[in-house]
């Protein structure tokens, strides 16, 4: 058996013309070597991220299988589409089909609901035997068997940074964020000898830990972080603010571990638009003082930001600017709230009447997709537009630098990297880690 295992390009959503692009540093569809992993070692097994490869649609396949996040689902359905139209057998999954399994059906054979760690072999045996189920529902799994990523499966493996995954699932339930309803509010950690040894197999080089929240279980963040400390690694990881400002002597550990970045998801400096999104946890008034504590443990602080909340108006994208420089954060990402299906953000402004977008391509987080309250969807895209270029002009991208380089030379790359792909063209890529 041949399988395929694709990551579209939702560049090439609209226009077939799109080169693949030549980006050094490239962020890898980790749910996919993962699959590739608990493939049989006698199916022959390819993996094609179609940001950097392009696919051979005449090639002999047996089974395709598509990743989709909601922005990359047009392009899977036409990969899917031209498969179908040679008789290949398509499966489709991710979070857009397991959140709309009714829409992907019409574009494959398969649909996998769900993490797909638990049916995947189920799913490859039912193939084999002709008797394919249209539907695959699988349940949050137990993470102590995960297998390691098949890295070796990508061309060019040097070009993509070292991910990592202790844990999946994140206690809160902020409404603009998927995550709770895909992957549940219930932590669940691997063996920390286990995420060890897949370290140890990694090349040399920084490594990011690309868990939702890697302080969510803080009796196993603190044990992975003493195991970590022989490693001498330098790392970076995503944390929520009510762990990072409650845990002190953790985030001294995580220091000592060898953290150095962490990504922060701020969201807004508005607190009423924090409470209204289920984020209230966040406190604006404690932005600049968690800022100063990580700095203070030699880690740089990148925050994310979204603007569209029913509280921003025009101005809101000149006081974020000014608030962010006298906190004295070391990089940013901005994007546009974004009405993702599954989440109750999606739920509310859709019976409210305000999403006007129908094509998800457009649903990236780099462009308006529904009717803000107190500006135009034109201002909104304008405004992150406008924050993107000021927040990265050369004068203000070479103060952050200067400022901390001596102290953490991670900063360098972090800000070049957002310098050099400005406003829109690889904000997926910021904003999807992870691809499930």
């Amino acid at each position: 058996m041949r399988i395929k295992l694709i990551y579209p390009n939702v560049s090439l959503a609209h226009s077939n013309h799109s080169k693949p692009s030549r980006r050094f540093y490239r962020v890898p569809p980790l749910n996919l070597l993962i699959l590739a992993g608990l493939t049989p070692p006698n199916i022959d097994i390819e993996i094609i991220d179609e940001r950097y490869q392009s696919i051979n649609f005449d090639e002999p396949v047996d089974l395709v299988g598509i990743t989709a996040l909601t922005s990359l689902a047009p392009r899977a359905y036409q990969i899917a589409d031209e498969l179908m139209k040679r008789k290949v057998k398509v499966v489709i999954g991710g979070v857009h089909p397991s959140f709309l399994p009714d829409e992907a059906i019409q574009h494959a054979d398969a649909v996998v609901i769900g993490e797909a760690e638990i049916v995947w072999r189920q799913l490859l045996e039912d193939y084999a035997s002709g008797s394919l189920k249209r539907f695959y529902h699988s349940e949050p799994p137990s993470l102590d068997k995960v297998p390691f990523p098949r890295w070796e499966l990508i061309p060019n493996r040097n070009r993509y940074v070292n991910l990592i995954q202790c844990m999946r699932g994140c206690p809160n339930n902020c409404d603009f964020c998927s995550v709770p309803k895909f992957s549940g509010r219930k932590i669940r950690t691997r063996p920390i000898q286990q995420v060890i040894e897949e370290i140890k197999n990694l090349p040399k080089g920084f490594i990011a830990f690309i868990d939702d929240n890697i302080f969510g279980r803080p009796s196993y963040a603190k044990e992975l972080f003493h195991a970590l400390i022989p490693l001498k690694i330098k790392w970076a990881g995503e944390a929520s603010l009510n762990f990072i400002k409650g845990f002190p002597e953790l985030l001294k550990l995580a220091a000592k571990s060898g953290c150095r970045v962490f990504l922060i998801g701020m969201e807004s400096i508005s607190q009423k638009a924090l409470d209204g999104v289920n984020k209230g946890f966040n406190r604006v008034k404690e932005f600049g003082k968690v800022v100063r504590m990580l700095h203070n443990l030699g880690i740089s602080v990148v925050p994310s930001f979204i603007f569209g909340f029913d509280e921003d108006d025009p101005g809101v994208f000149e006081r974020t600017l000014k608030f962010l420089n006298e906190i004295k954060v070391d990089a940013a990402s901005f994007s546009i709230l974004t009405p993702l299906p599954g989440t109750p953000l999606y739920y509310r402004l859709k019976s409210a009447g305000r999403i006007f977008e129908q094509d998800w391509s457009k649903f990236d987080g780099a462009h308006a997709t529904f009717k803000p309250l107190k500006m135009s969807p034109s201002e909104l895209e304008k405004g992150v537009d406008w924050i993107y270029r000021k927040f990265y002009s050369v004068p203000n991208t070479l103060k952050r630098i200067v400022r901390r380089w001596r102290k953490n030379p991670f900063i360098i790359p972090i800000n070049l990297s957002f310098f050099i792909s400005e406003k829109r063209g690889l904000i997926i890529d910021k904003l999807n880690p992870i691809y499930r």
